[in-house]
This record gives C-alpha cells, sequence and structure tokens, in this order.
C-alpha cells in the first residue's frame, strides 16, 4: 500500500528520519534545513490522519556515546516551528523515559528520540537495541533513504518487529519511484552524466548504466584518469593509476554495446589548487608539467550542453570540475543549466549525489530539475543495482535477515 493511502488513526508511529543537518560550531544552530524539510510531509501525514508521531534520527558520527554538539535537543525549536506544533523531546531514545514518554502520547502528539548514535548498538545492528526501539509503536514508517543502504538497527533491522505494520515515507517513496523511473523505464536518449573525483567510486554506476543508456558524459576529477588510460599528458592532474585499466575497459565496453561515451577535449588548467592560481586553457590531452586540470574547457563545454539539450533523460551524479572556486565553476554551472532547459522542453532530470545536489542548490536550481536525490551513498549503491537492506526490509514482509546479536 502507497503511503498516501495508510491510515494512522490512532497509532503510534516510529518514523525514521535523516535529520543529520549540519549545526553551527558555535551556536549549534540548524545552517541548512533541507533534510528535515524533506520529512514534513510524511510527518504531517500521520499527524493529520489522528496518530501520533516518535521521530527517531541519528546527527554526525559521535564516538563516546552523549556528546552535547551532537544532540538532536538542538533542532527541537526549529521543528516545532516548522510543523507549527511543540515537539516533545526525550533525552534517550530507550529505556524507561521514552516508554513513559510514547504512553502519554495522544493523537497528533509528536516526540523527538535523542541522537541514536550514541549507541554503539546501533550502527552495528543489533537486535536488541531494535527490540527496545519497536515497543515505542505499533508502526514503522522509514522515510530515510540517505542511510537506506545500512543495516542499521533503526534503518532495518527494527522493521523485523513490525510485520504487516511497515512501510515507506512520502520521501523513500518519492526516491525509490525516480530511481525506477531512471533504470526500468528510461525514455531515450538516455543521458547519464558522471563526475566526481574519482573513477574507482563510480566505476559500478557506469558498468551498471552501460545497458540502458544512449550517452555517458565523463566530467571531473575522473576524466584525467580516462585521458592518461589513452595516452594523454595530464601533468599533477588527479589520476588514479591503478584504474587506468578499469578506464580502458569502459571505453572498449562502450564501444561494443554502441554507447556514446563523450570524455573532455579541452580543460581549465591551474598552476596550484588554488582560485588564486594562474589559470590557462588546453588541449585535455597536452596538460603542461606542474599544471593539473580543474575544470572542463570551453569546447567540451558545447559538447556535452548539446547531448544534454538532446536527451529525455538525465541522470546526473557528479561535477564536471572544482565548482567550490569561482574560477573552476563554470562546466558544472553550464551542465545545470543545460538540464534544467532539457527538462523545460519535457526531459526526465534525476540529479543525486552530494556535490551534484550542492552545485544545483548553489545555483538555486532545486526546483528547476524533475528530481533532486537526498541519498549519496545510498543512490550510487542503488544505481549498482544493489538491494539496500533499508528498502528490502521494508518491502520483505519477515523484515531483514536476522543476526545474532
Amino acid at each position: 500500500m502507497s503511503f498516501k493511502d495508510q491510515n494512522f488513526a490512532g497509532k503510534k508511529v516510529l518514523v525514521r528520519v535523516d535529520f543529520n543537518v549540519p549545526l553551527d560550531r558555535e551556536t549549534l544552530e540548524i545552517t541548512d534545513d533541507t533534510r528535515i524539510k524533506a520529512a514534513l510531509p510524511t510527518l504531517k501525514k500521520i499527524i493529520s490522519d489522528g496518530g501520533s508521531v516518535i521521530i527517531m534520527s541519528h546527527l554526525g558520527r559521535p564516538k563516546l556515546g552523549f556528546e552535547d554538539k551532537f544532540s538532536l535537543k538542538h533542532i527541537v525549536a526549529h521543528l516545532s516551528a516548522l510543523l507549527g506544533k511543540e515537539v516533545m523531546f526525550c533525552s534517550d531514545s530507550i529505556g524507561e523515559e521514552a516508554q513513559e514518554m510514547s504512553n502519554a502520547l495522544k493523537a497528533g502528539d509528536v516526540m523527538l528520540l535523542e541522537n541514536l548514535r550514541f549507541y554503539k548498538h546501533e550502527t552495528a545492528g543489533n537486535l536488541y537495541f531494535a527490540e527496545e526501539l519497536s515497543k515505542l509503536a505499533n508502526f514503522y514508517v522509514n522515510d530515510a533513504f540517505g542511510t537506506a543502504h545500512r543495516a542499521h538497527a533503526s534503518t532495518t533491522m527494527v522493521a523485523n518487529f513490525f510485520e504487516g505494520n511497515k512501510s515507506f515515507g512520502f520521501l523513500l517513496e518519492n526516491e525509490i519511484n525516480s530511481l525506477e523511473q531512471v533504470l526500468t523505464n528510461p525514455k531515450k536518449p538516455f543521458t547519464a552524466i558522471i563526475g566526481g573525483a574519482k573513477v574507482s567510486g563510480k566505476i559500478n554506476v557506469i558498468e551498471n548504466l552501460m545497458d540502458k543508456v544512449s550517452d555517458i558524459i565523463i566530467g571531473g576529477g575522473m576524466s584525467y584518469t580516462f585521458i592518461k588510460a589513452q595516452g594523454g599528458k595530464v601533468g599533477s592532474s588527479l589520476v588514479e593509476d591503478n584504474q587506468i585499466a578499469t578506464a580502458l575497459k569502459v571505453i572498449e565496453k562502450a564501444k561494443a554495446k554502441g554507447v556514446n561515451l563523450h570524455i573532455p577535449t579541452d580543460t581549465v588548467i591551474a598552476d596550484k589548487f588554488s582560485n588564486d592560481a594562474k589559470i590557462d586553457e588546453c588541449d585535455i590531452f597536452e596538460i603542461p608539467d606542474g599544471w593539473m586540470g580543474l575544470d572542463i574547457g570551453k569546447d567540451t563545454i558545447a559538447n556535452f550542453k548539446e547531448v544534454v539539450l538532446n536527451s529525455s533523460t538525465i541522470l546526473w551524479n557528479g561535477p564536471m570540475g572544482v565548482f567550490e572556486m569561482e574560477n573552476f565553476e563554470k562546466g558544472t554551472k553550464e551542465i545545470a543549466y543545460s538540464a534544467v532547459e532539457a527538462t523545460k522542453r519535457g526531459a526526465y532530470s534525476l540529479v543525486g549525489g552530494g556535490d551534484s545536489v550542492a552545485a544545483i542548490n548553489k545555483y538555486n536550481l532545486g526546483d528547476e530539475v524533475s528530481y533532486v536525490s537526498t541519498g549519496g551513498g545510498a543512490m550510487l549503491e542503488y544505481l549498482e543495482g544493489k538491494r539496500l537492506p533499508g528498502i528490502f526490509a521494508i518491502e520483505n514482509p519477515k523484515g531483514f535477515i536476522m543476526r545474532d546479536n
């Protein structure tokens, strides 16, 4: 049953969200509430149905139990304001206090549990910890796509205790539907734009997409490995020497499958990794010694834009250069605007991965593409064709494989 068709009247609903938001180091105030806002439709649906909500999440990577800077108490006021109602805070995530607060909840009430990762049992996928969490509610909703690739207690193992009473939230449901639209029913031409620093981090995605796409655009730091693999001079550009053979295999595989593989032909170079560096532009196969490529060049931008604008389906994961620096952002910016223009012409565009999302948000274009994924590693693993534990645990009536720990 889809989430919108669920009726939560009279139910206590344990909702796993991703409130792992950035906080100012000094004031501990939220600096970007995108992830909180993404969960609001799910929370409001439960509340409007007449259910009560027990929210659980992690924040940061605490090492030794409780650390004030990682406490979820710092987001309570902001969450209350966004929901338009008081959010009660529990200073623990399991145990007597949590159980008493849960027992006292009335229809429409909302409580937030303390950071799950203050317990090492969370990331260990501990069944006892998962069972203790399950005692707080009679229905479980997973709406945290960003952690769906981890078999943690709150994202996966807890589903074992809610047979017949569990579902995805709106966000996770939308993530799955958007990815499936790209992977199983893409309208051609289908272009995958793959950027970022390393070939090693994207090779499985590239290989899994080979049978689905018409075109693959390679950009970012990983492109210099492809250039060196073909005998090019890359100066001091980022290169994974242990991935040169892999790059050559990708080139050959693309040819064999009739996939158009687009690799940069020119590049913006600098004499150091700095926005204040000396800058030039050259053939990407002829980068001088002591210089490094930090963005795609104007000819490559023109070629890539043409491919994108002629696409009916676009998947973008990874920037074209060091877009965080103004002097090396043009390639990424132009690709972003091309994706937007293609979307306006009727293409379906999916943007995902931390840096790609940061780029699309930097240029305020998030609302002008078809979908922006909230998952980084989870999206990559889904695109690789892997079965994500957090998704399987909901789809499988019996939950995830039990572990004796």
